[in-house]
């Protein structure tokens, strides 16, 4: 991945291929799927983070998205590679703001760029809440970047 111009280090990546449920009219990959991608790529890095679906329900908390900010850069085509690379860059007591770069990796061309914001929710009444301590520590974002 060193050949790649990450937005910032160290990206969580998970890399998919372009396939044919995902080609629109347009002949290129349809805008929803990638706010699908998105959260793939988000759960996979909260995967490795410790925190999967079985802990949400242990804890009895989630984390929901309350912003999108979405910009679709260049079109991705049938058959291509993308590499979906996110990081935490911001969290709070309530909060995390992920920010995520989508690169095609055959010319290393940005495609996509998006942020989200994620909020604490308790599962059962849909309230946001204060993140458990597992959340925060897993959530914690080493670069806290201003916005």
């Amino acid at each position: 991945m060193s050949e790649i111009s990450w937005d910032f280090p160290a990206p969580h990546v998970l890399k998919v291929q372009v396939a044919d449920g995902h080609i629109d009219l347009m002949q290129h990959t349809n805008n929803v799927v990638y706010l699908q991608w998105l959260e793939a790529v988000a759960w996979d890095h909260s995967r490795h983070l410790g925190l999967d679906e079985a802990a949400y329900q242990r804890l009895g908390h989630g984390m929901v998205a309350r912003r999108h900010e979405l910009d679709y850069l260049l079109p991705t085509f049938l058959g291509d590679d993308v590499w979906l690379g996110t990081w935490i860059i911001a969290s709070d007591r309530l909060s995390i703001r992920r920010a995520y770069q989508f690169v095609r990796p055959a010319d290393g061309a940005t495609v996509f760029r998006g942020r989200t914001q994620w909020v604490c929710v308790d599962i059962k009444e849909g309230r946001v809440r204060r993140m458990p301590a597992e959340f925060q520590a897993a959530y914690a974002s080493p670069l806290q970047i201003e916005e």
